[in-house]
């Protein structure tokens, strides 16, 4: 029998120029720079990832740069939102440094006990701060000059904007989610993983949001399990439950599976093995361009027509 699934394990969404990109996640919000890879589909395009200190599954969050892609805006069948988890006496920190930093931010608002502060990145996308005392503890390192009090530990959650929620509730259900209610036309679930990183998806019953997919959007959310064991289980029973799945894919830093979940967003089940020191030293995590091995004989041609980024 297939085990909860007990939190998100990565985000990943479309961003602009790469520079920006880390010039804002790594320099502005402090996350640590993790990997610079390709796009497995796309070699021509980076593939970054961003997360805590600690590189853990829950924290990262990763970006197809595409360069001249169009502005995207939120959109039903989507993840809307990428929520951060920041100690509990660390909004006031954050406001602080986003009005030195020209970042434009929303109104702080109650949620389901929780404070949130708004803003968006540099391509639009939604982020939300979430102030969580469970975090308090989890160690990390902030960068960018974030002081590591602060920092960013991970995701607090997301949020899928859906024409109907009902029967992305029972699948989150399935998956060992529990429903905490409804609050600000939001409906939670959650999760209890080992970390306190990557807990909640937010359910928002929008029928009538029409957007399109572009810079700034959300292309999956990746839900964590530990091993290949566990995902097999789980590969199976999203079978059983009548979804088309794909067959195990190869990332390198784990393995996924990937299907679309009734209201229209592709989740992925991901392992927690390898991890992201599997191919360079935990201390130079994001320093040198990685590649699978069958692209490696194109490693002269793909660098020479990747953009110029500066990580330093």
């Amino acid at each position: 029998m297939a085990q909860p699934i007990k939190g998100l394990h990565h985000i990943t969404a479309v961003s602009g120029p790469p520079q920006e990109n880390f010039n804002f996640y790594r320099n502005k919000l402090g996350l640590r720079f993790i990997k610079k890879t390709i796009n497995f589909d796309d070699p021509f395009t980076y593939h970054l990832y961003y997360g805590n200190h600690n590189a853990e599954p829950g924290s990262a969050i990763t970006f197809f740069p595409w360069q001249h892609v169009v502005d995207g805006k939120p959109n039903k069948g989507e993840a809307t939102a990428v929520q951060y988890a920041v100690p509990g006496n660390s909004l006031d920190y954050w406001l602080d440094r986003f009005k030195e930093l020209n970042i434009e931010t929303g109104d702080l608002y109650n949620h389901f006990g929780f404070k949130h502060l708004p803003l968006a990145d540099n391509d639009g996308m939604n982020i939300e701060l979430v102030a969580d005392s469970k975090v308090d503890d989890n160690q990390t390192i902030g960068y960018g000059g974030v002081e590591d009090q602060h920092a960013i530990r991970g995701f607090f959650g997301t949020t899928l904007s859906l024409s109907d929620i009902g029967r992305t509730g029972e699948l989150l259900a399935e998956m060992g989610w529990k429903n905490e209610g409804d609050q600000n036309e939001l409906t939670r679930y959650s999760s209890e993983p080992d970390s306190n990183l990557g807990r909640s998806v937010d359910l928002k019953a929008e029928p009538n949001l029409n957007g399109r997919f572009g810079r700034g959007s959300i292309h999956h959310i990746a839900f964590r399990v530990p091993d290949d064991e566990a995902q097999a289980e789980w590969r199976e029973k999203i079978q059983k439950m009548g979804f088309q799945i794909t067959p195990v894919k190869n990332r390198d830093y784990f393995r996924s599976i990937y299907f679309r979940e009734p209201g229209g967003v592709l989740f992925e089940i991901a392992t927690d093995i390898p991890g992201f020191d599997v191919d360079e030293p935990f201390d130079q995590l994001g320093e040198n361009l990685k590649m699978p091995a069958w692209y490696e004989k194109h490693r002269d041609e793909i660098e020479a027509r990747l953009p110029e980024l500066k990580t330093d």
